[in-house]
Formats: C-alpha cells, sequence, structure tokens
C-alpha cells in the first residue's frame, strides 16, 4: 500500500530495473518520489499503520471463529487478505508476554526468612471436630484417631512457622519429655520435627557443612551427596531467581518448542503426506489463538474479578474447554479425519509436548543455575 507521488522517471532507485508503472517487477518497490511533505509522511505512515490493522483483524475474526480456515486458505494460496503467520506471531506474542507474563515475587517473612504461608485460626479445632464427630454416631476409636491425626498435623504447622532457634528448644524440649514417658507417639513427632529442623538449618550450603562436621565420618554424605545437596540446596536459595529468569525466558521457549509440536503433529497425521512447513504453519495458527485468548481474558481474571474468584475460575474453565474445541474443530478440518481418530492423536500430541516443555524447562533450570553460580 503506497501514499505518495510517483516518479516520471523509469528507473528503480532501490535495485536500477526498469519500471512499467508505479511498481518495479524486480524487488516490489513503489516508484514515488524522494522528496515529500512532512504531511505527506505522516498520511504515508498513518496508512500503512491502518492497513496492517486492517489485514489484522480480518486475519482475527476467521482465526478464533473458523478453526484451520485460515491455514487451509493460506496455503490455498489466498493470502492477500492475511497477515504472514510469523509476522503475526511475533506482534501477538510481543502482546502476550507483556500483558500475560508478569514474574510474581514471592513475599518472605523477614523474621524467621522463610516463605510466609497463610495463617489459619487453629485455637479450638480439634474439640470442634471432635464434637462434630461424636455427633455423627461415628465409633470413639475412629473419632479419636482422625482427632489425633488433625492434633499432629496442627503441632507439625506450627513448628514448622518457629525460627531455628525456636524449633530446636521444640526438640529438646520433646526429648526431655520422651526420656521419661517413653511414647511412640512422641517419639514419631520427634522424628518428623527433627527432619523439619535439618531442612532449616540446611536452608544455605555453609550451614549444611557445619552440620556435616558435627557427624561421625560415617554418618556424613559422600562427596557425591554433598555435591547434590549442593545444588538442591542452592536452587532452593536461589528460587526467586532462578523463577523470574526462567518466566523472563518463556517467549524463547515457546519459540523454540513451536517447530517440535509441529513435528508431534506432523508424526501423528503422517498419513495425511503434507510438507512440514504445512504443519508448521498450522501450528503457528494454533499458538496464537491461544495466546489471543489468554490476551483478553487474562487481565480479566487477575484485575477485575481477582486471580482466586469464583468467576475467575469460571472463565478459566471456558478458555480451557473453549481450547479443546478449537484444537479438536482444528485438526477435523484441516487433516480431515475421524472424530475418534482426532481425539486419540490430540491425547498423544498433548502428552508428547508436555514431556517436551518438562525436559526443556529442567534444562532452562540447570542452565539458569550454572549461570547463577
Amino acid at each position: 500500500m503506497s501514499s505518495g507521488k510517483y516518479r516520471k522517471e523509469h528507473d528503480c532507485l532501490n535495485c536500477g530495473a526498469h519500471v512499467e508503472k508505479h511498481y518495479c517487477s524486480q524487488c516490489g518497490q513503489p516508484n514515488l518520489e524522494l522528496k515529500e511533505s512532512f504531511w505527506g509522511f505522516i498520511s504515508h505512515s498513518i496508512a500503512h499503520y491502518f492497513h496492517f490493522d486492517n489485514k489484522f483483524f480480518q486475519t482475527l475474526s476467521p482465526l478464533l471463529t473458523k478453526p484451520g480456515q485460515v491455514t487451509l486458505d493460506y496455503l490455498a494460496g489466498k493470502r492477500a487478505r492475511y497477515i504472514n503467520p510469523v509476522s503475526m506471531y511475533i506482534f501477538v506474542s510481543i502482546v502476550y508476554f507483556l500483558v500475560v507474563y508478569s514474574p510474581k515475587h514471592a513475599e518472605k517473612d523477614t523474621e524467621n526468612g522463610h516463605i510466609n504461608i497463610e495463617k489459619k485460626n487453629k485455637q479450638n479445632v480439634t474439640d470442634s471436630v471432635n464434637k462434630a464427630l461424636k455427633l455423627t454416631g461415628i465409633p470413639k476409636n475412629i473419632a479419636s484417631k482422625a482427632t489425633k491425626s488433625i492434633d499432629e498435623a496442627i503441632k507439625k504447622e506450627e513448628f514448622i512457622a518457629l525460627g531455628f532457634a525456636d524449633q530446636e528448644k521444640e526438640l529438646n524440649r520433646l526429648k526431655a519429655e520422651n526420656t521419661h514417658l517413653k511414647s511412640d507417639s512422641i517419639a514419631n513427632r520427634i522424628e518428623d520435627f527433627n527432619e523439619i529442623h535439618i531442612e532449616r538449618n540446611d536452608s544455605t550450603y555453609a550451614a549444611y557443612l557445619q552440620r556435616q562436621k558435627k557427624l561421625s565420618v560415617a554418618e556424613q554424605d559422600s562427596w557425591y551427596e554433598k555435591l547434590i545437596n549442593k545444588r538442591a540446596i542452592t536452587i532452593g536459595e536461589k528460587s526467586e531467581v532462578i523463577q523470574e529468569t526462567l518466566e523472563h525466558n518463556r517467549p524463547k521457549q515457546y519459540f523454540l518448542l513451536m517447530p517440535l509440536l509441529a513435528g508431534f503433529i506432523m508424526l501423528n497425521f503422517r498419513k495425511n503426506h503434507i510438507y512440514y512447513l504445512d504443519h508448521l504453519i498450522f501450528t503457528i495458527h494454533g499458538m496464537m489463538v491461544y495466546f489471543i485468548v489468554s490476551i483478553i481474558t487474562k487481565p480479566i481474571m487477575i484485575h477485575v474479578f481477582g486471580e482466586d474468584s469464583f468467576l475467575s475460575k469460571i472463565i478459566e474453565v471456558g478458555v480451557t474447554i473453549y481450547l479443546f474445541w478449537y484444537m479438536f474443530k482444528a485438526l477435523t478440518v484441516f487433516y480431515q479425519r475421524k472424530t475418534w481418530s482426532t481425539v486419540f492423536k490430540i491425547f498423544w500430541i498433548l502428552i508428547l509436548y508436555a514431556v517436551a516443555f518438562k525436559l526443556s524447562e529442567m534444562a532452562m533450570i540447570n542452565l539458569i543455575y550454572y549461570v547463577a553460580t
């Protein structure tokens, strides 16, 4: 789309070829005058913008409402009305990661140095449960076991919430109490609490090594176990940085996995005997639908209704149903397969993609870990 005064000369300023009319037949550049007014420059830029804008909405509407049809039209040569798939993918993915992906920062408890958990009122919980079980007529021994289990879970959670020094005091108190009572339940509680205490103690690699020195040579971890523990502790220490870096690199992960997803689709629909590039264009269009739907719904769920609200959950279920319907319909239209055959292939495509996604995520975490350390 061009806007401006055409030159009278017939030589292309870009490649030097002869120009018959307004466009060069060799490179496609419009044969326009170099000098243009300020308003001519502005109108030219606006014309190009609205040309993109018009093609964007001409592509968007059938892309969302007619699964598989845009890909069929594009591969059939009906391309003038649609934006190039790669150009549109880049534009949509940039908007998607600006709008949807904003890494969340975990709030830390400054007093105890661990991630703060939701605090609930636990007073008289055991008594309330016990009374409720009695009213239902449940046998006393079963009610007693249930109440005891709940009581242990509450005490465990309270122990986790304690600081390191307070945990050590509580452990010493329980050990002293168990010396006199010799109770199996207290012994089990000491064992559970000791594991939690060790995990809190090993929150840094230096603390882990300090604890190892206190153990006898036989009880100390081997060099390999120390190496594994060092990696696990360091990842825990830098979990926030690693998570933020991981989320920051999501666009690259999606982009790199897209050709692989196209390969999975090609593998499952290999009897159609079509080129890999056709599968890839189909995959690009499908990925764009996921991005566009997320761009529309995610801000509403987070900023209007609240991420954990009932209405947000309804929207989330609705989006999931729509995406499954879209994938099924698009595969049916594009590959011309029967219903159950398509459903079976969708199942395998999703499994393969989930495995690839998880493996690539693990590789990214390891790479971020080694760079960070």
